[in-house]
C-alpha cells in the first residue's frame, strides 16, 4: 500500500497537515558514519526512518494519527569512527541542544508525545530524556533502539552481529536493494581489545574503531538476504507500533 503522504515530513504539506489532528511525533535519530565496505553513510538514517514509518502505517490503521519527522543525521561516534572523512561527531551538548528545540517547538505547538526511534548505538538520550521531564513535566518522550525490540537469533545466524552485519544489511535489502553493494562487502571480522574483561562485557569503555574493525564492520554481512530483513523488520514494526496505539489511548 502506498504511503500516506501527510504521515511522513519530508514528503507532505501544510494543505495535508492542517487538516489533521496529530498524537504522536515520531523522531528518526541516527548517524552518519562508514558501514563497512556495501552500505551506504546513511544506513542507521534510512532504516529508522523505514522503520518508523511502517510503524506509522500500522498504527494508523488501528486510528492513531502520528507524523514521521525528517532523520536527525548526526550521532555519537568512537574514535576510529570519527577520523573517518564525513563521519561527523557530534557532542552530547549538541544532541541535548537538538532534542530541547525539536521538543519546545513540539510543546507550543501542543503536541504532547514523542517517540524517537533510534538507529544508531551510540547514541544515548537517557539523561537527556530525564532533564526534559522536569522542564515540561507534562511531555510524554519514549525512546525505543528498533534493532533491540525483537530477538534476532531466531533469523540471523552471525555473531557477532553489531554494525553493518547480517542485520543491517538484510533489511536494507529488504528496503533499498540498490543501495547495497554485496560484491564489495568485507567480513566484518571484529578484533578483540587488549582488556579481556571488556570483551567478556564486565565493564565498558568506547572502543577504538581502527584498531577492531579494518572495514568497519562489525558482524558478516555474506548471509544477508532480503527475506531474512523483511522479516526482522515486520516483527519490529509491529512491536512499535503497538507501542504507538498504547501511547495513544494513555
Amino acid at each position: 500500500m502506498a504511503k500516506k503522504s501527510f504521515l511522513h515530513i519530508p514528503l507532505t504539506n501544510w494543505g495535508e497537515v492542517s487538516k489533521q489532528n496529530y498524537s504522536i511525533a515520531i523522531l528518526p535519530w541516527g548517524a552518519v558514519e562508514p558501514h563497512n565496505y556495501h552500505l551506504p553513510y546513511l544506513t542507521d538514517c534510512i532504516l529508522t526512518y523505514e522503520v518508523a514509518s511502517d510503524a506509522a502505517e500500522m498504527a494508523y490503521k488501528q486510528g492513531v494519527v502520528s507524523m514521521v519527522m525528517s532523520p536527525v543525521y548526526f550521532g555519537s561516534q568512537n574514535m576510529g569512527q570519527w577520523n573517518k572523512p564525513f563521519c561527523v561527531h557530534t557532542r552530547t551538548e549538541t544532541q541535548k541542544a537538538i532534542l530541547v528545540d525539536i521538543v519546545t517547538s513540539l510543546n507550543i505547538q501542543g503536541i504532547k508525545k514523542l517517540v524517537i526511534v533510534n538507529g544508531h548505538g551510540g547514541n544515548t538520550f537517557k539523561p537527556y530524556v530525564r532533564d526534559l521531564q522536569v522542564t515540561f513535566p507534562h511531555f510524554q518522550i519514549i525512546v525505543v533502539d528498533w534493532w533491540t525490540v525483537v530477538p534476532s537469533d531466531w533469523i540471523f545466524e552471525e555473531k557477532p552481529d553489531e554494525h553493518a552485519g547480517e542485520l543491517e544489511t538484510s533489511v536494507m535489502l529488504h528496503y533499498h536493494p540498490e543501495l547495497v553493494n554485496m560484491q564489495s562487502a568485507g567480513d566484518g571480522a571484529a578484533k578483540p581489545v587488549k582488556i579481556d574483561a571488556l570483551n567478556q562485557k564486565i565493564g565498558w569503555a568506547p572502543r577504538h574503531w581502527d584498531v577492531v574493525s579494518e572495514d568497519t564492520g562489525i558482524g558478516n554481512p555474506k548471509k544477508s538476504t532480503a527475506a531474512k530483513g523483511k522479516l526482522f523488520a515486520e516483527a519490529a514494526v509491529e512491536k512499535i507500533s503497538k507501542l504507538l496505539v498504547d501511547l495513544d489511548n494513555a
